[in-house]
């Protein structure tokens, strides 16, 4: 390990990085502090800046929940290089470290100065009870509501903010998600001239190509730039006769009966207390022996508690309200609305690569997100998405496509007897 330059102001910052990385310091991890003092680590895979004093006092006391993502947001710290091994290496330490070296640890930390009070970033502050139509909209509009000049500079062409699927010999984000759309029409079978209900359809992705597939579809979503963003889209592409998208919340839909109901990423936004009713909505808009495409996040911990947003990073900065739980919780629900489940695929895996491809879309069009946001807006994304990336990849999180069918009266429902036809028609 090579120290350049180490000066008293540093050392007990220092002091605190070896006893939480060890051997580590100087060969996996570098180190630069904010008086230019480096702990030099040639070939690792990250650098980590501590740019002010206080900066680990900041990172690295409780609330761990909140203030490791917080100092990297506010910029008291930094990574260079590989940010999701940054998490991993850090986060292993910290779980390997005994209770005396946590106190030791934590004794040098308070002799650290304070951080700054208050909190420069914007954070989700929701009133009334949760997942209240008022609230939901409240937590769809801070987490959706962005200029869709930031989202489209990470997502892509196509605007799809959910789990691509990288089929053999797709190469492109693009090609993924267009991917991800026909494999979700292809499982719900859907014929040209039937209908079907996006539930949450964000900016419009599926609908338009379920009307280029010659369907009518029709969507609903809670956010006000992803309405207008998804009817413009619509317009440009010359299906107004057969594509629409509503301001609605799912609990309002109508009674129209639709041949074929999806809802992509949206489920997350519920609520567990709300799942019941969830489905039920979904099980009136469907037509007796129509399916349900429900491709959402779940939870699998082997705690079985699943995981609510709440005062931790996740919750106050990106997605207030959001609520992750085990596959075996949603499939209850949706039986106990009447639903029959007759297909469940994980991809998780499509995730984490679908997560890392648009991180690397942030980091390469850095300036365009900036410009729509601001730095601590790209900052939070980062952090968020490149830690997500991590949770699928290690099975923490898995992405449930669950479809489900309405049975007729006499128990059929329009799915075949095999998953050939999925296979034929992905060749």
């Amino acid at each position: 390990m090579a120290v350049v330059g180490e000066e008293p102001a540093v050392a007990r910052s220092l002091a605190v990085l070896r006893m939480l990385l060890g051997d580590r310091l100087g060969r996996d991890v570098g180190v630069r502090m904010w008086d230019g003092t480096d702990v030099e680590a040639p070939g690792a895979a990250f650098s980590l800046a501590v740019n002010a004093p206080f900066a680990l006092r900041a990172a690295f006391t409780p609330p761990l929940d909140v203030n490791p993502g917080k100092a990297f947001v506010e910029g008291w710290i930094d990574i260079t290089g590989n940010l999701e091994a940054a998490i991993d290496t850090l986060e292993r330490a910290m779980d390997g470290l005994s209770k005396l070296a946590l106190l030791r640890i934590g004794a040098e930390l308070a002799r650290l100065p304070k951080p700054p009070p208050g909190e420069s970033s914007p954070t989700a502050h929701l009133r009334g009870r949760m997942h209240t139509k008022t609230r939901d909209a409240a937590a769809i509009g801070f987490h959706y509501d962005q200029p869709v000049a930031f989202y489209r500079a990470f997502l892509g062409r196509a605007l799809v903010y959910s789990c691509a699927y990288w089929d053999d010999g797709i190469a492109t984000l693009d090609e993924a998600q267009r991917r991800k759309l026909d494999y979700v029409l292809d499982k719900l079978r859907v014929k040209p001239g039937g209908s079907l209900l996006d539930i949450g359809c964000g900016w419009g992705a599926l609908v338009i190509r379920a009307a280029e597939r010659g369907l009518r579809a029709h969507g609903i979503t809670l956010s006000r730039r992803q309405h207008e963003e998804a009817n413009r889209r619509i317009a440009e592409a010359g299906l107004e006769d057969r594509a629409s998208v509503e301001l609605r919340d799912y609990r309002d839909v109508d009674d129209r009966r639709y041949d074929a109901v999806a809802s992509i990423g949206m489920i997350e936004h519920v609520g567990r207390e709300r799942l019941g009713e969830y489905f039920r909505c979904a099980f009136r808009a469907l037509r007796e022996g129509g399916l349900f495409l429900n491709h959402g996040i779940v939870q699998q911990s082997r705690d079985g508690k699943g995981y609510r947003a709440a005062g931790d990073f996740i919750g106050r900065y990106v997605f207030p309200d959001g609520d992750l739980v085990p596959l075996h919780v949603t499939t209850r629900a949706a039986e106990s609305a009447g639903f029959e489940v007759r297909d469940v695929e994980n991809l998780r895996e499509h995730y984490a690569r679908t997560l890392r491809a648009w991180v690397a879309n942030l980091i390469a069009h850095e300036e365009e997100v900036v410009d729509a946001t601001d730095v601590r807006t790209e900052r939070i994304w980062r952090m968020y998405m490149t830690g997500s990336a991590r949770g699928f990849a290690l099975g923490r999180m898995g992405l449930m496509q669950t479809l489900l069918g309405k049975p007729r009266s006499d128990g059929r429902t329009d799915v075949p007897a095999t998953r050939r036809d999925l296979y034929a028609s992905a060749r």
